[in-house]
C-alpha cells in the first residue's frame, strides 16, 4: 500500500490531538512528526521531504499563512482554522483544501482523500490506482479499475466493483473529485458509470454486463463528448 507522509503544525494541544487522531485512522497515511509551533515545522520541512501538511493559520511567532508565503513547499497543504475569512487566501496559495474548525472526520477524510486526484504522485514516484471509501466504521480500498457503476440510493451511494458492492454516505460530488475523470462519468442523477467498462449504449440506456443504466437528457452532451475523446 502507497504511503503518504505527513505532519501536522497546530499549537492547540486539543486540536492536535484530534487532527492526530483522525490521521491515525487513515491507513494510507503516515504521520512522521507533529509540531506545536510553525517555526520548529518549518526547520523541518527545510530537510525532510513530506507528502502532505496539516497547517493551523492562526499561531505564534508565525502564521500558517505566513510560513505558505516565504516558503516554497513542494507537498500537498490542508489549512486548519476556525476563521473562514482567510479561505480565499488559502485558495490563493493553491491549499489542497480548508478545514474549517470543528470539522467531522467524514469532512477530514474529503479532504485527505484529495491528494489521490489523477495527477497526484507521492515522494516514492508511484501513482494511486485505488481509492478509500468511508462505509460504516471503517475505510474500504476500491481498485478504480474494477469499478462498474455508482448507484444513487437516496442518501447512500452504491458502489458496483467486478467483485463486490461498496455502501457510502459519500456524494457523487465527492466521488467525482476522487477518480479521475477519463474513467468515469456521471449520466444521470443517480448514476455513474465507468466509461471503460461500457459494453453497448443504445439510444438512452448504457449496458454494463447484466445492468441497463438510463442517460438523462442533463448529461447526454458531457457523456458523449467523453465518450467520443
Amino acid at each position: 500500500m502507497i504511503k503518504y507522509s505527513c505532519i501536522i503544525i497546530e499549537d492547540e494541544p486539543l486540536a492536535l490531538e484530534k487532527t492526530k487522531g483522525f490521521v491515525e485512522k487513515i491507513p494510507f497515511l503516515n504521520l512522521l512528526r507533529t509540531f506545536d509551533n510553525a517555526l520548529e515545522g518549518l526547520a523541518f520541512l527545510k530537510s525532510n521531504k513530506v507528502d502532505l501538511l496539516f497547517l493551523d493559520i492562526n499561531m505564534d511567532e508565525l502564521s500558517g499563512i505566513e510560513l505558505l508565503e516565504n516558503t516554497n513547499l513542494d507537498c500537498h497543504v490542508i489549512l486548519t482554522t476556525a476563521y473562514s475569512e482567510y479561505a480565499l487566501k488559502g485558495y490563493e496559495l493553491h491549499v489542497t483544501d480548508y478545514l474549517l474548525k470543528p470539522f467531522s472526520f467524514e469532512r477530514f477524510l474529503q479532504a485527505v482523500n484529495k491528494i489521490y486526484d489523477k495527477n497526484t504522485v507521492p515522494s516514492n514516484g508511484v501513482t494511486s490506482k485505488y481509492i478509500f471509501v468511508k462505509t460504516e466504521n471503517r475505510l474500504e480500498k476500491i481498485n478504480l479499475d474494477e469499478i462498474l457503476y455508482i448507484e444513487g440510493m437516496r442518501d447512500y451511494r452504491r458502489i458496483h466493483t467486478s467483485n463486490k458492492r461498496i455502501m457510502t454516505l459519500q456524494s457523487f460530488s465527492e466521488l467525482e473529485q476522487l477518480i479521475p475523470a477519463n474513467m468515469i462519468c456521471r449520466v444521470h442523477k443517480s448514476y455513474m458509470v465507468a466509461i471503460s467498462k461500457i459494453d453497448e449504449i443504445e439510444r438512452s440506456r448504457i449496458k454494463i454486463s447484466d445492468q441497463l443504466i438510463p442517460i438523462s437528457d442533463t448529461y447526454r452532451n458531457h457523456f458523449f463528448a467523453q465518450i467520443n475523446k
